[in-house]
């Protein structure tokens, strides 16, 4: 797809998303949960969808917090729900719908001292602390984001007793009772008035930011951070972790300096990305035009999504890293300086990742798991302390503590923005200076990732390909060496397609939330092979699917 005029420009006025329509629109609006497109459907991380266009409105949150409220209690889970909300303009009036049916049910709700937004990974920290040697009475959560999506959409995701999102079976068993409810009119949803919820004996205040600012010299070298006097620049972006930054800096005294607090529903102080969209994506180059603007700065700067589950790291050497070269850094770094993670403790990437991570894997001598793309296929592993850390080609990881015990169990950037601070204190090396000395030893690979428009059914279609259906042998002029559609590090199905050579790959998937299917591709012979590579890729799917 070309780039649009106002890609890396700021928007104009009638860009910005009517913040009062929005909100009417998700109270008013009511879904035909006989059209596919305004039904709940958990994609990889949660049900999106726009009050806009009758995708994410009060029903579908009222059927989807019931259906969680029944999984609860099939499931026999007794302990309290933690709540999160970005600054998403629907998020707050969503957890507002969600207290209504939780207290409603009964179900204790754990939601933000201040009514603060909250993080994705304290959500998932504090899920993981509260159920610490318990076997009953354990915690699950409700994060409430669209992620890096527009500011005219919202999320609802379920995150399981071990603080990460919830696994395919889960997800599917609660998308197929919300959407019965729905299709009852709603006439199995519990529900009291918003005054109710707020002052029932099960709805309570936690103070996330307290709880995950205190534990992080856990995970991160807050004590080298601060002895090295590393100048580090933070851009929240307006997004959840708006008020973390500065207590961290303050907590453990560090050079951290909180380039901008402030909150706007809008993001109209964004540059838009490469459709045009306004789209908080701290891994590209279009939309973090303000953030890249801090390299001259400081040593390193950071900033991570709306959420606060996915980086964006910006060093004086190389500007806006790509997501693949900082993982590879990050792995390469934490493998030999976290001593007291054990000898077979593994690392987990997607399938879309880039093999630089193999090359650095196989130098480090630890075992690779390649997983379908989606954090949930990280969740064990991070959990059990079998793999050390867990990246996603789109900016998201998350890794064990500096005791090899499990940290977070969903995406954490916050965490991965502060080990670049790290990283650069303790070498003397921004990581951009690190992952040039990786292409020296290991090559340079060309990565990138495209999208094609398909429809529902096309998408469905790529779903479910099988390597029979590819009939082409040759791929940009080399033989294909390999056809994938289960994960190599787990056998899962992928949801989608990987076709390799000796020289490069392409693995593509549909989208969860748009009428595209994406296009990852990386060679090893240079941006024309990559070209040709993402040309032939495309033709190979679009025949496919039809």
């Amino acid at each position: 797809m070309s780039i649009h005029p106002r890609a890396g420009k700021s928007p104009t006025n009638d860009q910005l998303a009517n913040i009062p329509q929005l909100i009417t629109d998700y109270f008013k609006q009511h879904p035909d949960p006989s059209v596919r497109e305004q039904r709940v459907s958990f994609g990889t991380s949660g049900h999106r969808g726009s009050s806009s266009t009758h995708s994410f409105n009060e029903q579908h949150i009222l059927a989807t917090t019931q259906a969680i409220c029944h999984y609860r209690e099939k499931e026999s889970i007794t302990g309290p729900v933690f709540i999160g909300i970005d600054s998403h303009a629907l998020s707050t009036p969503a957890q507002a719908t969600a207290l209504e049916v939780l207290a409603a049910n009964g179900v204790v709700t754990m939601i933000a001292t201040d009514d603060h937004y909250t993080p994705t990974p304290a959500v998932s920290h504090a899920i993981l602390e509260f159920n610490k040697s318990k076997k009953t009475g354990l915690a699950d959560g409700i994060i409430i984001t669209p992620s890096h999506n527009p500011p005219g959409d919202g999320g609802f995701k379920y995150n399981m007793t071990n603080g990460g999102p919830a696994e395919g079976s889960v997800t599917s068993w609660i998308e197929s009772r919300a959407n019965e409810i729905l299709e009852n009119k709603l006439q199995d949803v519990k529900r009291i008035s918003l005054s109710k919820a707020m002052n029932a004996s099960t709805t309570h205040r936690y103070d996330f930011l307290e709880a995950y600012t205190a534990d992080l010299s856990q995970v991160i070298d807050t004590d080298l951070l601060r002895e090295s006097g590393i100048q580090m620049g933070v851009d929240p972006l307006g997004g959840a972790g708006v008020k973390y930054w500065q207590r961290i800096a303050d907590r453990y005294k560090l050079n951290l300096t909180v380039v901008d607090e402030s909150v706007d529903h809008t993001f109209s102080f964004m540059s838009c990305d490469r459709d045009g969209k306004i789209r908080m994506d701290p891994s590209s180059k279009y939309a973090m035009q303000r953030l890249i603007k801090l390299k001259d700065k400081f040593p390193v700067a950071f900033a991570c999504d709306t959420d606060h589950d996915r980086h964006g790291i910006v060093t004086q050497s190389g500007g806006l890293m790509q997501p693949n070269h900082y993982l590879a850094v990050a792995i390469d770094y934490l493998f030999q300086n976290r001593p007291e993670w054990g000898s077979a403790t593994g690392i987990g990437k997607t399938l879309v990742s880039s093999q630089m991570i193999d090359r650095v894997a196989n130098k480090l001598g630890r075992t690779l798991v390649e997983v379908p793309v989606g954090f949930k296929w990280f969740v064990d592993g991070l959990y059990d302390g079998s793999l050390g850390f867990g990246g996603e080609e789109s900016a998201g990881a998350s890794f064990l503590n500096r005791q090899g015990k499990v940290w977070s169990t969903d995406k954490d950037g916050i965490i991965a923005a502060l080990l670049a601070g790290e990283i650069t204190a303790k070498t003397g090396k921004d990581p951009a200076e690190i992952y040039q000395e990786f292409t020296k030893e290991f090559g340079e690979p060309v990565y990138d990732r495209i999208d094609a428009p398909a429809t529902a059914d096309q998408k469905d279609t790529l779903k479910k390909l099988s390597p029979e259906q590819i009939t082409s042998s040759e791929l940009a002029g080399d033989k294909i060496t390999n056809i994938l559609t289960n994960a190599p590090g787990n056998g899962a199905a992928i949801g989608g397609l990987k076709v390799e050579t000796a020289n490069g790959w392409f693995a593509a998937r549909p989208s969860g939330t748009e009428d595209i299917y994406k296009i990852y591709a990386e060679s090893f012979k240079g941006s024309e092979h990559l070209k040709k590579l993402q040309e032939e890729a495309q033709s190979v799917v679009d025949e496919a699917i039809g």
